[in-house]
């Protein structure tokens, strides 16, 4: 039978100390916030008035001497106006901004407003950075990874699940090289989304995959690789990114070196379908395997950037080809008359064949196993693109 619904006061209880667990690493990611900011806007509920975290985050932002705009926010009606405008005056940060984010209603104003304090600032170009996505299935220490590698509370980390719900860009500059890290929420199973903010949060984590060079998949090593994890991965291989496997969680291992045998098992037979994908053991919690995980997201960038040149690439299929013929499909053999590499970003390779519909999934697989033998693209997806002499392209 199934479980009865908790009594409503048993909810807000629970939410109420949920709140209180997270009150500190909230306000010391708004203090860091305010640290870094041009102008701070700060929003209070129109609807349902000032609450006590109001007050405490004003007594914040008062002491950074920040150039603000308060906004009263679901002002969606002239009575919560003039009730919001009343209350939020209170705060000392001169008349509230009166918005409706959710009817759209002096959005624009806010934004001309925040024009007008921002200060002139050279650009600076685009500098040549690794974007890393860190991926994987909520609780997994995502967040204490980035924090680990910057050396600060960059983003909150907390035992309650989902913490993360939005994409955060942090960069920063190592011995290993430069790069900018995603930290994203967490993925769970198709089954298990939620409406609303789960949802939001898987398709931010897939937008995050499709922006990045090289996604870290982050493993809980207490618990080994999971069918969640397998769909994880999927998501970078199906974008063509790079992978980077990271196990987590190796200081709770009472036998390394077996845990380790164990982990590494379990990768290739549960994640071999990416046999390219780079991996290793960390200590997120303790900061141990950081320089060797940033050294082989370089590795794989580095892969995506690598070129063969023409007259090599052909060598390359020539001799595959010869040494494993293609097989008869309805009596027709594929035949492969020239190729080369197209682009970068993932290793891209066309190659120009009879019919394309010739060529078998495991083929495909075959003639990719022998560019990667031949060069190095370990880390890295790459793509081939079988095109016919009429222009008729298939894609894998």
């Amino acid at each position: 039978m199934a479980r009865p619904p908790l009594p409503h006061h048993r909810h807000r209880r629970l939410r109420d100390q949920r709140t209180e667990r997270l009150r500190p690493l909230i306000m010391g990611q708004v203090q860091q916030a305010i640290d870094t900011a041009a102008v701070v806007i700060f929003v209070v509920d129109a609807r349902d008035g000032l609450t006590a975290s109001d007050y405490d985050m004003a007594d914040v932002v008062r002491r950074a001497q920040k150039p603000t705009i308060l906004v009263a926010n679901k002002a969606d009606n002239e009575a919560r106006e003039l009730a919001g405008i009343a209350e939020a005056s209170a705060l000392g940060f001169g008349e509230p901004l009166p918005v409706s984010a959710l009817h759209d209603v002096n959005v624009r104003t806010m934004l001309d407003m925040v024009v007008a304090l921002l200060p002139e600032i050279p650009l600076v170009p685009e500098s040549d950075r690794t974007r890393v996505a860190i991926i994987g299935r909520p609780n997994v220490g995502k967040s204490m990874l980035v924090n680990a590698i910057l050396g600060q509370e960059r983003v909150i980390v907390s035992d309650v699940a989902g913490t993360t719900r939005d994409a955060i860009d942090t960069e920063i500059d190592t011995p290993e090289g430069s790069f900018v890290l995603i930290d994203t929420a967490g993925v769970r199973r198709p089954g298990k989304l939620g409406k609303g903010v789960e949802r939001h949060s898987v398709l931010r984590t897939t937008r995050a995959v499709e922006r990045c060079d090289v996604a870290v998949l982050v493993v809980d090593g207490s618990e080994g690789v999971t069918a969640q994890d397998t769909h994880i991965a999927g998501i970078a291989v199906e974008n063509a990114k790079g992978l980077v496997i990271a196990v987590n969680k190796t200081d709770l291992w009472e036998d390394p070196a077996e845990r380790k045998a164990w982990a590494e098992r379990q990768m290739r037979s549960r994640i071999r379908f990416v046999p390219w994908a780079l991996y290793t053991f960390i200590s997120a919690l303790e900061r141990r395997g950081l320089p060797e995980l940033l050294r082989l997201v370089q590795a794989a960038r580095e892969a995506r950037r690598r070129r063969i040149p023409t007259p090599e690439l052909n060598a390359i299929l020539s001799r595959a080809v010869r040494e494993h013929v293609p097989p008869l499909v309805h009596n027709r053999r594929f035949k492969l008359f020239y190729a080369t590499q197209a682009g970068i970003d993932p290793p891209t390779f066309v190659l120009f064949v009879n019919d394309p519909e010739l060529v078998h999934f495991s083929y495909r697989r075959y003639l990719e196993r022998a560019i990667r033998e031949a060069a190095d693209f370990e880390g890295t997806a790459i793509k081939l693109v079988f095109r016919a002499r009429s222009g008729e392209d298939s894609a894998s």
